[in-house]
């Protein structure tokens, strides 16, 4: 079979072919690396290699839990790029690596396994270091964490080298890194006040998380049977440990009522119609950034005016779509049906893509790994800029749109159900059923009010999708 170079849309588009129980695919561009698709059309990354006059084959994961290229994101504090998921193709480059040295990582994965499982008598298991239990840990924890909260684990862990690059060739562990080598029984009071001290000092936010996963880390050992006993688990409610703790406090970052004229003036001047939508569509709904980053086109309904949003608390929730972001998901749509012309797609065959086909994604990017939108903070930092507007986070627009619903007077409940929060009271938990047609009533009432301190008008029935400001508003 021919090979491929494997891009996303590659990927998500191959099939097994007819008659067969399977079929493999083989990436062009790293050996080894291929995609088994059965007949059911179930579909895993795989890597194959000859290691000592045997063929060695190991599954590396589905495409749904295991992009195809690493992800990344920016440190806005430290300009630090950093990984967020680890792709398949780098993990498949790891393995050959492993190969290439004659060493096998099925007996590789056995052996770390083994030893873990086999520390029973008191010595070996003293000698347990914190490098060692980690990844024992995060298997056991991770069917109940989500992707983001799993990745934390590696990245705050990661000995440097293989997860974090500042620059070229400079790697920056993590902040647990320096406990990885330390024996869990001298995980002491001292020890940890000690190494917190020491991190506070460079990067105050990250050690205060590490620290929270770690103990709770440290909760887990001492709950398992197999390592009970060898460790103290006071030892982060230690006096030193809370002095040394980084103090937080609540992020209050908000737009005010007199802001939004100057911010959707700024916002609807971005060039890229992807991003300035995206703002404005966490401004108007309230959404998580990842929730709204994730929606497909499939989940946006034009005909009930509703979005299907992924919902980190309940799966999924369903909240109205107001006309003003109905408009403006509209003109999106246009643009991701419009074929690219001759031009365009004769570019695209002198570079080798794949055919064109419409994004699944409401907020797609031709850059990212996933195909949707990875990183728009940029673009609306630079516009709060032009703006002389303070800094504002993404999630500060879900915050915004909290509070600035309560200028219209709605209901507490009806807010936090279009935002997905949990329910706070026992009435709002078993006795509130709000139909969407009620959600909409007043969701449609918000973004009027929110467009009118900012000066927009609502298109009308004739008009095309998009926005009009009113001349003289304010």
């Amino acid at each position: 079979m021919e090979k491929a170079n494997f891009t996303a849309d590659r990927v998500a588009g191959l099939k097994c072919e007819p008659g067969k129980q399977q079929t493999i695919y083989w990436d062009g561009k790293t050996p080894g690396f291929g995609l088994r698709v059965t007949s059911a059309g179930a579909k895993s990354y795989i890597f194959e290699a000859r290691l000592h006059s045997k063929t060695l084959r190991l599954t590396i994961g589905s495409p749904k839990t295991w992009p195809l290229e690493t992800q990344w994101r920016t440190n806005n504090e430290t300009g630090e790029r950093l990984e967020f998921r680890r792709g398949a193709r780098e993990e498949a480059q790891r393995l050959k690596a492993l190969t290439d040295q004659g060493i096998d990582p099925r007996q590789q994965m056995a052996e770390r396994r083994a030893k873990v499982e086999t520390a029973q008598d008191d010595a070996t298991r003293i000698a347990l270091t914190l490098g060692e239990l980690w990844p024992v840990y995060v298997e056991a924890r991770k069917a109940k964490w989500s992707p983001r909260y799993c990745a934390d684990h590696f990245k705050l862990a990661a000995a440097g080298g293989e997860k974090y690059k500042r620059g070229e060739g400079v790697t920056v562990a993590g902040p647990l890194a320096p406990l990885l080598q330390v024996p869990i029984v001298e995980l002491t009071g001292e020890r940890i006040a000690a190494w917190l001290k020491s991190e506070c000092d460079t990067r105050p936010t990250n050690a205060a998380q590490s620290f929270y996963i770690l103990r709770a880390f440290m909760r887990w050992t001492a709950d398992a049977p197999e390592y009970k006993g060898i460790v103290n688990v006071d030892a982060c409610q230690a006096r030193a440990v809370k002095d040394a703790l980084p103090k937080t406090k609540a992020k209050d970052d908000c737009l005010q009522r007199e802001q939004l004229p100057i911010w959707f003036e700024q916002v609807t001047r971005i060039p890229n119609p992807v991003i300035s939508t995206y703002l404005q569509a966490l401004l108007l709904t309230g959404a998580r950034r990842e929730e709204m980053a994730q929606l497909r086109w499939e989940e946006v309904d034009f005909q009930s005016r509703s979005l299907t949003i992924r919902d980190k608390v309940n799966g999924q929730r369903t909240i109205p779509l107001p006309p003003y972001l109905a408009s403006l998901l509209l003109a999106l749509k246009s643009r991701n049906d419009t074929p690219p012309n001759i031009r365009q797609l004769r570019r695209m065959e002198a570079q080798g893509k794949p055919e064109w086909k419409p994004s699944p994604w409401v907020f797609s990017s031709a850059t990212s790994a996933d195909g949707n939108l990875a990183e728009p903070r940029l673009a609306h930092n630079d516009a709060l800029a032009a703006a002389g507007l303070p800094h504002l986070t993404l999630h500060g627009l879900r915050r915004s749109f909290g509070t600035l619903c309560e200028w219209v007077e709605v209901p507490v409940g009806i807010v936090a159900q279009i935002q997905g929060h949990a329910p706070s009271a026992i009435a709002e938990k078993h006795y509130r059923r709000r139909p969407l047609d009620l959600l909409r009533k007043w969701h449609d009432k918000i973004e009027v009010w929110i467009l009118e301190q900012a000066g927009i008008e609502l298109p009308g029935a004739e008009q095309a999708p998009g926005l009009r400001v009113v001349k003289g508003k304010k």
